[in-house]
């Protein structure tokens, strides 16, 4: 179906239904029936009013009650909400929501970037959402089937009309209307405040909480608004431009902005190592597309945790009033008239401060004279700004004394040992103190830094670091249940873990890799997935713990796994034949991992006679082979109180995992939506070795 404008000579359509579905039936059995909950519909009346095509099948920025906001299972596709571009231009905006196949809600900026979530969907509201359980969207449904999952939800005749859409400032609103005021009134935002939405302010702007309407938006020095009229359209994302053009030399001078929050704009920042923040300067000055640097030092020993510069636009700039951010130089013609004058001044006091400058250096002199064996100042750590870098570098003389010189070991392995230990705030965390790191301090700090932005519910949280001289620790939150491998092989009066949290931590688990693989900017490979490296929190909720490490060991990463006893038999066949190691190389392990959280005995054991006793190869034969029930696979100890779909769930998906060709594992994504009943599975092919098992009838090594 097309509209056209018959005022035009050329009759071009302004709007069309994309759909060829309609050409194939005549145009006298086509209607268009525009229902009362808003769905406009294209029916074949001579089929009994079949739906040839319907909007609620292509939402544009608002959700209406009765409409399906859903994730296709069959193409991989979600529906999408998108903004209009201002308050009159209904055309996309920057702005758009998606249903994940988790059933969450994500906010996407430009097509590119995810700035906030819904959170899970507990039955009745959103966990971020819980201004939900006001009433207002008590009919809200989630509804899960073999092809995919979707939101609906409806009003009565009794209820004010509600409509709940997505605004030119990118957040989610839901308004009500009174028929008292004939106006719409706005009940529930979110995010809020309105800063929290990525890139609100457009580039080279600061965003402020503390000023509403128009002004909560402001140009960056030597900027100013590209187009003021769109203000006025509540488009406050068009942004600044500058108001006069660098010089692409030298002579362009920085204007300082203190106390700037970093935390979002530090991802798009190219990170130079330099000595002090005079070369980072001139780096920049170096290209004339550097717009700004930032150069942080903390402490008294002006140690720097890197040059940071940033080419292109800069968006999402936030400023506080607290005076522990960070300081932005914002790069300006050195025409900027009303910046001469500070500039003198500058000059001035730098004058001064280069006369004080020679005096603390003499006295520097002595010092280091005095204290020559004392460590140097580059191997000092001190707290790092929790919101700009999200992590604390510690003295390693304080983790000494939180652990009590690191004596209740938690565990140890191939990276070194884990120590309990408590923080002054009384934070108990685990410190994991790392043998055989060969990266510099500037480069571990970067790997470090990359590590700390990950954030995920199912991913140990990484709180800190320490790098002194040799040593390297890595500060985590502690899991009071401590790893898997504990609970599914007890060597004491361990909790016996029962299905529903055996088949918890399957899933959360591998939501988590999904997440790293899938979901981070650079997938992440974690190449050391088993039962020690999944801990467990207060309610046995899994953490992936350990992502990360492989560029932190860089070459050294190899030899540790393939020489670390009992990580051998999670590794996949591709690590002892030489070929990339890709994601898949984890989905094996996790496989493998996933036939112990099964069964609660170890995949290889070696036998009296000294044969290999190989656990998937004895699974198999007794499931496929033999033809016996699933239960007799499963750990002795649960009595067989499992729920018998999600364990014929779990098996394929660990059946799928340990495919020799890794082509044929499935991805950890496809992983989850199995296990939870969102995608079917098909009865897993044999390979090569549990084929040879069920021929020749005898217990054979995965590995040759």
């Amino acid at each position: 179906m097309k509209a056209k404008n018959n005022y035009s000579s050329d009759q071009v359509p302004i709007w069309s239904t994309n759909s060829t579905t309609v050409k194939r039936v005549i145009h006298s059995s086509i209607k268009v029936v525009l229902h009362d909950n808003g769905n406009l519909a294209v029916l074949s009346s001579s089929n009994g009013n079949i739906i040839m095509w319907q909007s609620f099948d292509h939402p544009t920025n608002s959700f209406l009650p009765g409409a399906k906001f859903g994730y296709n299972n069959l193409t991989n596709t979600s529906y999408f909400l998108t903004s209009w571009r201002n308050s009159e231009d209904p055309s996309d905006g920057f702005y758009s929501i998606k249903l994940e196949p988790d059933g969450t809600f994500s906010f996407i900026w430009n097509q590119l970037y995810e700035f906030y979530n819904s959170g899970v969907w507990n039955g009745r509201y959103f966990s971020n959402f819980p201004e939900m359980r006001i009433g207002f969207a008590s009919s809200f449904e989630y509804r899960s089937y073999a092809n995919g999952s979707y939101f609906i939800y409806s009003v009565s005749d009794a209820d004010p009309p509600l409509h709940i859409f997505v605004d030119v400032s990118g957040q989610l609103k839901a308004t009500i209307w009174l028929s008292e005021t004939q106006d719409w009134m706005e009940i529930w935002t979110k995010p809020m405040p309105l800063c929290q939405v990525y890139g609100i302010c457009g580039a080279f702007s600061i965003c402020s909480d503390n000023n509403i309407g128009p002004s909560i938006c402001q140009c960056l020095p030597g900027f100013e608004k590209h187009n003021p009229k769109e203000l006025d359209l509540l488009d406050y994302s068009i942004g600044c431009v500058r108001k006069t053009s660098l010089w692409c030399g030298d002579k362009d001078i920085f204007q300082v902005m203190s106390n700037m929050d970093l935390s979002k704009i530090i991802t798009s920042a190219n990170v130079l190592v330099v000595d002090d923040a005079k070369k980072c300067e001139s780096s920049c000055l170096q290209n004339c597309s550097c717009n700004a640097y930032a150069y942080h030092t903390t402490g008294s020993n002006n140690n720097s945790i890197g040059c940071l510069l940033w080419y292109g636009s800069l968006v999402n700039v936030r400023q506080y009033v607290s005076d522990d951010r960070v300081d932005l130089f914002i790069r300006l013609a050195a025409s900027e008239d009303h910046l001469w004058s500070s500039r003198k001044k500058i000059s001035t006091i730098a004058i001064v401060g280069a006369v004080i400058s020679g005096l603390i250096i003499l006295g520097g002199i002595t010092f280091v004279f005095l204290h020559r064996h004392s460590k140097r100042r580059s191997s000092e750590t001190q707290k790092l700004d929790e919101d700009y870098a999200f992590l604390t570098a510690f003295w390693s003389k304080d983790l000494k004394i939180a652990t009590k010189n690191f004596s209740d070991k938690l565990g140890s392995g191939g990276f070194g040992s884990v120590f309990k230990g408590t923080l002054p705030d009384m934070t108990i965390v685990a410190v994991k103190k790392l043998e055989g790191v060969t990266q510099g301090q500037k480069q571990f700090r970067s790997e470090v830094s990359t590590i700390g932005l990950i954030h995920h519910v199912n991913l140990v949280r990484l709180r800190g670091f320490c790098s002194e001289g040799a040593k390297r620790m890595l500060v985590y939150d502690f899991m009071p249940n401590g790893s898997l491998d504990r609970h599914l092989f007890p060597r004491n009066n361990s909790r016996i873990l029962n299905w529903p949290q055996r088949f918890q931590i399957a899933v959360g688990t591998a939501r988590g890799l999904a997440y790293l693989h899938e979901e981070c900017r650079d997938c992440i490979i974690h190449c050391d997935i088993k039962p020690e490296n999944i801990l467990l929190d207060a309610d046995f909720h899994p953490k992936v713990a350990d992502f990360g490490l492989a560029k932190l060991f860089g070459h050294e990463f190899s030899r540790v796994m393939t020489t670390v006893r009992g990580t051998i038999g999670y590794l996949a066949p591709e690590w002892t034949s030489g070929v990339a190691i890709t994601a898949k190389a984890d989905v094996y392990s996790y496989g493998m991992m996933l036939f112990e959280l099964i069964s609660g005995r170890r995949n290889l054991k070696l036998a009296n006679d000294g044969r290999i006793w190989f656990f998937p190869t004895w699974a198999a034969k007794k499931v496929v082979s033999d033809g016996q029930s699933m239960l007799s696979i499963l750990d002795d100890k649960l009595e067989g109180n499992a729920n018998i779909e999600e364990l014929n769930r779990a098996f394929k998906v660990a059946c799928w995992c340990i495919q020799e060709d890794e082509t044929q594992r499935p991805s950890m994504g496809q992983v989850v939506q199995i296990l939870e009943g969102l995608l079917d599975a098909n009865d897993p092919p044999i390979n090569r070795y549990l084929q040879a098992l069920m021929e020749e009838g005898e217990e054979t090594s995965f590995f040759s």
